[in-house]
């Protein structure tokens, strides 16, 4: 078997390939070439492995992302993705041998983390990555949709009066546009968004050219309510399509700050001749729930991990994060799938992190899919210490990695790709 890289030459077989590696039968772009998902690949890194023959018979490929780390920083990121194997050709080692090649070349590009979404959470633990981030559906119904009046001073209109108006400090409104009027104040809103949350995934302008992806990054029809502040500039929206049994389902929400979403989120709540609202995306911390009079209207499904992380050089990744408690861990961390195994000491004060290898005696054990994990501040080591994935070696050392880890803000990734 041989794995190879593609061209451009390529993106037909590619595309045919991962498609019969699901089951599934591509749909047909627009007259533009766009629509689809795929047309925003990056065939110059995107892979084939190719049968005795000449026969494709498994695909991977990698998108260039900019993820946002805690302390909102910016660093590059491949995103895996279209990866599939022939279901004659499972498990003959199709698929290890493909992620193999691709976590090399990602070095040989001078890439240090790595990340995807997985399609099965069986699957990509053994290859180094680990959940990172994590989502959950909302479903609000309308009659018990009334928010609560704020408690605390200075929060909110104080009118306490169900779905209103906009809160939070200064003015502002909300504008109904249609997907096709408003395709750059989304591409604008979600980047400013996303490079000061963490977890966050750039959308280059290409996918938002080409509507390559989910709504609303596709052209599909969507109603977007577009929230601008008291000078009339956008700082958040809600894409949203309404559907049978009177359900109305929010694809996303994109907001600066609590205040905007607050605003959008009584918006859509209070849409005329609507059962309930479903928030397809929310971090599992999201206070929305606490902001209803009702605290059980707010039922929560599909909560479920978004974003695997995957480190590829230990000391670059944890020494380009921010850091929010001075301290110092000693590492150990196995890389079973490449082979590799290196015990690292880091060390934190303001801010800046050092990681250097060691052979002083370990605090923690880990493997590469736990620190991939834990990586984001998402997931607290001691979870995973009481899950038994995670060896410490001393009674303080779980909770002082807990507050080393620990990141500005929650986690949390709405693209898919």
């Amino acid at each position: 078997m041989e794995i190879r890289s593609t061209t451009d030459q390529d993106l037909d077989v590619f595309v045919d390939t991962v498609f019969a590696a699901f089951g599934r039968f591509p749909e047909t772009p627009n007259e533009g070439g766009g629509g689809v998902w795929w047309s925003a690949l990056e065939m110059d890194r995107n892979l084939l492995a190719v049968a005795p023959g000449g026969r494709p018979v498994g695909t991977a490929g990698a998108y260039s992302f900019e993820l946002t780390l805690p302390g909102e920083v910016l660093v590059p990121a491949a995103g895996v993705t279209a990866v599939g194997v022939l279901p004659s050709h499972r498990r003959q080692g199709v698929l290890s041998a493909m992620m193999r090649h691709q976590l090399t070349e990602l070095r040989t590009r001078g890439e240090f983390l790595s990340v995807l979404l997985a399609s099965e959470a069986l699957i990509y633990r053994r290859f180094g990555y680990g959940p990172a981030t994590y989502t959950q559906r909302l479903t609000v119904p309308r009659r018990r949709a009334a928010f609560a009046r704020p408690r605390a001073q200075g929060v909110g209109d104080g009118t306490g009066s169900g779905v209103g108006p906009a809160t939070g400090s200064g003015a502002g409104s909300v504008e109904l546009l249609r997907r096709a009027e408003c395709g750059e104040i989304l591409e604008e809103v979600y980047d400013r968004y996303r490079r000061a949350q963490p977890g966050a995934l750039s959308r280059p302008h290409r996918w938002w050219a080409r509507g390559a992806g989910q709504p609303p990054i596709s052209t599909a029809p969507r109603y977007v309510a577009v929230h601008r502040d008291a000078d009339g500039v956008p700082d958040g929206y809600a894409s949203y399509s309404l559907g049978e049994a009177e359900t109305l389902t929010v694809d996303e929400t994109i907001a600066t700050d609590d205040a905007v979403f607050t605003a959008l989120a009584r918006f859509v709540l209070d849409h005329d001749l609507v059962a309930e609202v479903v928030f397809k995306h929310l971090p599992t911390e999201h206070p929305l729930r606490w902001q209803l009079q009702d605290f059980r209207a707010g039922q929560v499904t599909n909560s479920t991990d978004w974003l695997w992380v995957r480190l590829l050089d230990v000391p670059r990744a944890l020494t380009a994060r921010g850091w929010f408690t001075d301290g110092e861990l000693v590492l150990d961390v196995d890389d079973p799938f490449l082979g590799e195994h290196g015990r690292y000491l880091l060390t934190v004060q303001d801010g800046k992190a050092d990681c250097v290898p060691t052979d002083r005696e370990p605090d923690l054990s880990l493997d590469v899919s736990d620190l991939g994990s834990i990586y984001l501040g998402g997931t607290a080591p001691t979870t995973l210490v009481r899950a038994g994935h995670i060896q410490a070696h001393h009674p303080d050392a779980a909770a002082r990695a807990d507050t080393l880890f620990r990141a500005d803000r929650p986690p949390h990734c709405l693209h898919w790709f």
